[in-house]
C-alpha cells in the first residue's frame, strides 16, 4: 500500500525541524497511543513506522536525500501489508481522514479483505469509524453538509455489514440525525441549475416534516433532526426562500393532509402568491377552501376571503366579508375610510399581498404589487367574466375600472362557529387624503391607528412562518404605515339609482415626506419608556453625511464588488450601528446588514434606552484583507481602532473601552442581488 503522507506528516513535526525537535516529537508520539481498543499488535507496528521515521528525519545524510527526492517529486510511503493497518491509523492521527476512510473501505472489501474475525479486521473496522466521522466533521466544517451526510452513510453502511462496532455504529446515525436540517439547507440553496440536488432537498424536507409530525412538531420532534420547534420554525423560515411558490404550496398541501393545521394556512398562501404571480386565478379559488376550513384559535379568515373576493372581481361580496368579521377595529377603520369603500379593499389588499402573502418564495417577487396589472391581464378577466353569470362583478377590458352595475349581492357564507375571536393585525392601509380632513383629523387618526396596531396578527401561524414577520421586526415595530405607498382614491362610481352616467374616475396622489405617518406598533413599549431623543444640529449634520457617503453604494448590487466598495459597505454597517446607538436613526442600516443583525442593534438600543443610557462609538477601518470571494459570500478579515463610551442621561461617562487594534472577520452574503453583513467574528 501507498500512503499518501510523507515522514513529515506522519510524525507530526515541521519540514524545518531539527533532530532534536523530531526526536522529542517521536517520544512524545511514543507516549500517547490512541486509546480507542486497537490490537496490541497494530500499535506496536505504530511504534514502528514512528521509530522509521524519526531515524530517517535525525540522520542528516539520510535526511538530505529524502528532501532531495521530495523536490523531485516523490510522494507517499510505500508500506509492507503487515504495516498497513498501523499506516492507515498514522494517517486518521494527521488529519488526513478522508483518506484514510477511503482506504481503510477499500481494505476491508475484496479480494483484500481480512480474514473474518481476524485482529486485522477489527482494527481495520475502528479505523474506517473513526476517520469516517472525523472526515465528515471535516467537510460540516467547510460548510458540505451534503457530502458530510453522504460520507456519514457510508460509515453506517459499511459497519453494518462488517456486523461490528454497535455503539460507534449508532454515534454515526445519531450524527447523520442531527446533521439532517444544514444538508437539507445545503441541498436546497444551491444554484438552480443543480435540479437533481434540489429536488434531493425537497424530498428530505418532505419526509423531515412528516417524520416531526408536521410543521407543529406533534410527535417527540428533538429526537428528530436535532431541533426542538422554536429551533425549527427559524430553520423553516431559512430555507422557504429557497422554494418557489408551487413546490411551496405542493408540500403544506400533503403536510395539511396528514393533519398539520399550519401547513393548511401556509398552503392558502403560496397557492395566493402562485395564482397572483403567475395570474392564474383558479388557484385563488382553490386557495379559499383552505381558508374556510382552518381551524386556528383566534383566527378570523373573513377579510382574507374578502380580498380574494375583491382579486376575483366581487366588491360586493369583499365588502361584505370585510364587515362580517369578528374584529371590531377592522370594521371601524373600513368605516371611518375617508373615501369609497372599494378604495379601502384595495388598500387593504394591496398591503396584505406584499406584507404577508408574496414573501419567503424564491419566484415571487414583492416590490410592486399592482392591482391595475392584475384585472389587466386576460386570463384574470376571461375568469371573472366566467364568474358574472353566478353575481360576480364585471371588470372592463381595459384595465382596472370597477362598474357600479354590480350584480345581485350573493349571501355570505357564515357559519358562526367558524367566525372566531380575533384580531387581523394585518397591515391596514391609510390612503390618499384631503389636506383639510389632514389637517382635522390628524391627531385622532394616529390614535386610532395606534389602537389598531395593538390587535395581535394571526399568532398561531403569521409570527411562527411568515417572513413578513421577520421584516416587521427588522423595522424596528415602526408602524406598518411608515414609509405609505402610493393609495388610489376613486372619485364617483355608476349607481343604479343616479340619474346619468358617468365613468369612474381613477386618481392617484403622490404622498409627500410630510405625509408619512410613522407610528410605534408598540404602544406598550412606549408605555414604560416614554422617552424622546433630542437631536442637536451637529448631530443632524453628521447624519446627513452618512446619507450622502453611503448612497453613493448603498444598496451594493455589483456582482463582483471590488475592494473599496466591500470596505464602504462595512463602514456603512459601522457608521449606522454607531448612530442607532446613540440614539439617532440611521436609513442605511437596514439595508447593509442582515435583519438578525439590524434587530441585535435595535433591541441593544431598546435596552440602553430603559437604563436611560447611550453608547458613543467611534471605530475605523485601518485595513482589510478579503480572504475568501464567491458568488454569494465574500469574508473579510478588517481591523479597526476601535473606541466607546456608555453615558448615562445625566452625562456622566460610565464605561469607557479603547482598542487601538480590533481584528474582526466580516462576512458578507448575497441575497436578491444585494450584498449585506450576514455576520462578524472578533477575534481578539
Amino acid at each position: 500500500m501507498e500512503l499518501p503522507i510523507d515522514h513529515f506528516r506522519l510524525l507530526g513535526v515541521s519540514p524545518s525541524a531539527n533532530a532534536e525537535e523530531v526526536l522529542r516529537a517521536f517520544q512524545l508520539r511514543l507516549d500517547r497511543p490512541p486509546k480507542q481498543g486497537f490490537t496490541y499488535e497494530v500499535l506496536a507496528q505504530r511504534s514502528e513506522l514512528l521509530r522509521l521515521s524519526a531515524d530517517l528525519l535525525s540522520n542528516p545524510t539520510q535526511r538530505q536525500s529524502y528532501e532531495l527526492a521530495l523536490l523531485e517529486g516523490s510522494s507517499g510511503l510505500d508500506l509492507s501489508s503487515n504495516r498497513e493497518v498501523a499506516g492507515l491509523l498514522l494517517l486518521w492521527e494527521s488529519n488526513a481522514s478522508l483518506q484514510a476512510f477511503k482506504l481503510a473501505k477499500k481494505a476491508l472489501q475484496p479480494p483484500q479483505a481480512p480474514a473474518l474475525g481476524s485482529g486485522r479486521e477489527s482494527d481495520l473496522t475502528l479505523v474506517a469509524a473513526l476517520s469516517c466521522r472525523d472526515a465528515s466533521i471535516d467537510e460540516q466544517a467547510r460548510r458540505r453538509y451534503a457530502s458530510g451526510a453522504e460520507l456519514l452513510q457510508e460509515g453506517i453502511q459499511l459497519l453494518q455489514r462488517m456486523g461490528k462496532l454497535v455503539e460507534e455504529r449508532k454515534t454515526l446515525e445519531s450524527d447523520l440525525e442531527n446533521l439532517l436540517p444544514y444538508r437539507i439547507l445545503d441541498l436546497l440553496s444551491r444554484d438552480k441549475e443543480d435540479e437533481k440536488s434540489h429536488q434531493e432537498g425537497i424530498r428530505l424536507l418532505e419526509d423531515f416534516v412528516n417524520k416531526r409530525g408536521g410543521l407543529e412538531g406533534k410527535k417527540n420532534s428533538e429526537k428528530i433532526g436535532g431541533l426542538n420547534q422554536n429551533d425549527f420554525e427559524l430553520f423553516f423560515l431559512q430555507i422557504r426562500k429557497f422554494l418557489s411558490a408551487k413546490e411551496q404550496s405542493k408540500l403544506y398541501i400533503n403536510w395539511y393532509r396528514r393533519g398539520s393545521e399550519d401547513a393548511g394556512f401556509l398552503a392558502a398562501f403560496a397557492l395566493i402568491a402562485s395564482g397572483f404571480s403567475y395570474r392564474d386565478p383558479e388557484l385563488l379559488q382553490e386557495a379559499r377552501k383552505y381558508l374556510r376550513n382552518i381551524n386556528i384559535n383566534g383566527f378570523d379568515a373573513m377579510p382574507l376571503i374578502g380580498c380574494l373576493d375583491l382579486l376575483l372581481g366581487d366588491v360586493k361580496q369583499a365588502e361584505a366579508r370585510f364587515r362580517s368579521s369578528s374584529d371590531d377595529k377592522l370594521k371601524d377603520w373600513l368605516n371611518n375610510y375617508p373615501g369609497e369603500a372599494l378604495g379601502a379593499l384595495c388598500d387593504y389588499c394591496r398591503n396584505w399581498l406584499k406584507k404577508d402573502v408574496l414573501v419567503g418564495f424564491r419566484d415571487v417577487e414583492t416590490q410592486n404589487v399592482n392591482l391595475d396589472d392584475w384585472f389587466a391581464n386576460k386570463e384574470v378577466q376571461e375568469y371573472v367574466e366566467q364568474l358574472e353569470t353566478k353575481g360576480a362583478l364585471g371588470i372592463a377590458k381595459a384595465g382596472f375600472s370597477f362598474l357600479s352595475s354590480l350584480g345581485p349581492e350573493q349571501q355570505i357564507e357564515t357559519n358562526s362557529s367558524n367566525i372566531r375571536e380575533a384580531k387581523a393585525d394585518l397591515p391596514i392601509p391609510g390612503g390618499s387624503l384631503d389636506e383639510i380632513y389632514k389637517e382635522k383629523s390628524l391627531n385622532a387618526r394616529l390614535k386610532s391607528q395606534e389602537a389598531f396596531l395593538k390587535s395581535d396578527l394571526v399568532k398561531m401561524v403569521i409570527k411562527k412562518y411568515y417572513l413578513a414577520f421577520e421584516t416587521i421586526q427588522k423595522l424596528d415595530f415602526k408602524s406598518f404605515i411608515l414609509k405609505r405607498p402610493i393609495y388610489t382614491s376613486f372619485a364617483a362610481f355608476i349607481g343604479l339609482f343616479v340619474i346619468g352616467t358617468s365613468l369612474g374616475i381613477l386618481t392617484q396622489r403622490k404622498p409627500s415626506q410630510n405625509n408619512n405617518l410613522n407610528i410605534i406598533s408598540k404602544p406598550e413599549a412606549l408605555k414604560s419608556e416614554n422617552i424622546k431623543t433630542k437631536v442637536n444640529n451637529s448631530s443632524k449634520i453628521s447624519n446627513n453625511k452618512e446619507t450622502l457617503d453611503t448612497n453613493k453604494i448603498i444598496p451594493l448590487k455589483s456582482s463582483s464588488p471590488s475592494d473599496k466598495e466591500i470596505q464602504s459597505l462595512i463602514e456603512s454597517w459601522l457608521k449606522g450601528k454607531a448612530n442607532i446607538l446613540s440614539g439617532l436613526e440611521s436609513k442605511t442600516l437596514i439595508s447593509v446588514a442582515r435583519p438578525s443583525l439590524f434587530n441585535r442593534v435595535i433591541d441593544q438600543r431598546k435596552k440602553d434606552s430603559l437604563l436611560g443610557q447611550r453608547q458613543i462609538i467611534d471605530a475605523r477601518i485601518t485595513s482589510i484583507n478579503i480572504v475568501q470571494r464567491a458568488d454569494k459570500r465574500i469574508a473579510a478579515d478588517v481591523e479597526l481602532n476601535y473606541q466607546d463610551k456608555r453615558i448615562s442621561s445625566s452625562g456622566e461617562i460610565l464605561s469607557e473601552t479603547v482598542i487601538p487594534s480590533l481584528k474582526v472577520k466580516y462576512i458578507l452574503g448575497k441575497n436578491k442581488n444585494i450584498w449585506q453583513v450576514v455576520d462578524y467574528i472578533s477575534s481578539n
